[in-house]
């Protein structure tokens, strides 16, 4: 397969639609300041007549790029070339079917299935996106990079700025971070900077920071890390043998995810590597829901790219005039202004896709559920489940559809809310601590 460098950025925004090299760098357009796409010409790209073809780099997994699963997959995210790529091993994860689950929610036991990303080196999703950000900023030579984070972004960013030798600054708001995340950073050797704010204004700051001192910015506004999360929708039809999904149920907070997956879809079929593409559930927490609410209630679209900016801002103007803050026990997902918001419209408008908000005990009590059918996750992964309880309740999703949810972060990534959930909340998943005298009688009649 071919590894001609045929890629380019293009602004989203149809009126202006203005490119411009992978070798500039950018994080927004900057005629216009709306979202920047990575763009091929497949034309030019040899690429296979079916994707079942990249599953042949398993008997060359000794060569670190088809070890790689993401870069396993590069013909179809090649912006840079092979001497470029960074790797540390990420997207070695797992699509479980997990019967009991779908069993425990009324569906058929072989529709479920659950795409583990915490398997990845810094236990989440983001993995995918950075490998594919820090290759870019290898190839343009960046020397210090910088995210705004809720935990995970700051992670991934620490582990892949020690990888490649690069400076490493973590923008976080005001006890806005679970302590797991934050150690990671720590460890990896960042530079950590607390907010007196949450993840928009810190995502407000790092962005001016970044202008102003030409750091490489890895936020998902940085459109080759949307590129490399692509790569989470080809493994799980590498791991279905092949074969698409109904469903894919996702957490919505900054819309990477969703967006990187609607663009995946978009071109797998513009290239006749797929002949459908599956539907797409964006799930919010209700404490941070403005999808839900631009999407649901103020019919929000993407329009062909001609989106009702008016209404986003005034929406966003609604939000500073109440001093709104967002807040959910989902910190991953903590996040009220979603820079990716216009690429998640054009995902659901691929994907006819739907969107919902669920609670933050509907979250916990599916995380439960999780962990109790053998599979832990972080919070935010967990509102899949959550959402996808409702969509099955009321006919959106079929008992009998195959539907792949993605868990986005490992369980360990947010111990507390596990512990509280189990010793505190009293919630019908709840498995407290059992307190007993040290008593040997006592102890075993306890254990019987």
């Amino acid at each position: 397969m071919s590894q001609q460098n045929t890629a380019y950025q293009k602004c989203i925004n149809p009126k202006c639609a203005a490119t411009f090299g992978c070798d500039e760098v950018f994080f927004e357009c900057p005629k216009c300041g709306d979202l920047l796409d990575v763009c091929y010409e497949w034309d030019k790209v040899e690429l296979p007549k079916t994707l079942s073809v990249f599953g042949k780099r398993w008997a060359t997994r000794n060569n670190r790029l088809d070890f790689s699963g993401v870069w396993r997959f590069r013909e179809l995210l090649n912006f840079c070339p092979d001497t470029s790529k960074v790797s540390v091993g990420e997207g070695q994860t797992l699509l479980q079917q997990n019967c009991g689950l779908a069993a425990a929610l009324g569906m058929n036991p072989s529709s479920l299935y659950l795409q583990y990303e915490g398997m990845n080196p810094s236990g989440s999703f983001k993995d995918n996106g950075m490998t594919a950000a820090f290759s870019h900023a290898t190839m343009v030579g960046a020397v210090s990079t910088a995210c705004a984070s809720t935990g995970n972004t700051s992670a991934s960013m620490a582990l892949y700025a020690h990888s490649c030798g690069l400076k490493a600054t973590v923008f976080i708001g005001q006890g806005k971070i679970a302590f797991g995340k934050l150690s990671q950073s720590m460890d990896y050797g960042a530079q950590t900077i607390q907010i007196e704010g949450d993840f928009d204004d810190c995502m407000r700051q790092v962005q001016d920071v970044c202008r102003r001192l030409k750091i490489y910015l890895v936020n998902s506004l940085n459109p080759f890390r949307l590129e490399g999360q692509k790569t989470i929708m080809f493994r799980i039809i590498e791991q279905l043998g092949w074969e698409l999904p109904d469903w894919i149920v996702v957490p919505g907070g900054n819309l990477g995810n969703s967006s990187a997956f609607g663009k995946a879809f978009m071109e797998l079929k513009q290239l006749g590597l797929i002949d459908r593409v599956p539907r797409l559930a964006v799930i919010n927490a209700a404490g941070a829901n403005t999808l839900t609410e631009l999407y649901n209630d103020k019919k929000l679209r993407w329009n062909g790219g001609k989106t009702d900016d008016a209404a986003i801002s005034a929406y966003y103007h609604g939000l500073d005039a109440a001093g709104y803050r967002p807040h959910t026990i989902a910190s991953a997902i903590e996040i009220s202004r979603p820079v990716n918001l216009k690429k998640c419209l054009r995902a659901l408008d691929v994907c006819n896709g739907v969107v919902l908000s669920v609670t933050d005990e509907e979250i916990l009590d599916a995380k439960a559920q999780v962990g109790k059918y053998g599979l832990g996750c972080e919070p935010a992964s967990a509102a899949t489940i959550a959402g996808l309880k409702y969509l099955l309740a009321d006919g959106t999703i079929g008992k009998n559809e195959r539907v792949a949810c993605v868990l986005t972060g490992h369980v360990l990534k947010d111990p507390n809310a596990t512990v509280d959930y189990h010793n505190q909340m009293a919630r019908e998943f709840s498995n407290p601590t059992q307190q007993v005298p040290n008593d040997l009688d006592k102890i075993v009649a306890m254990v019987k």
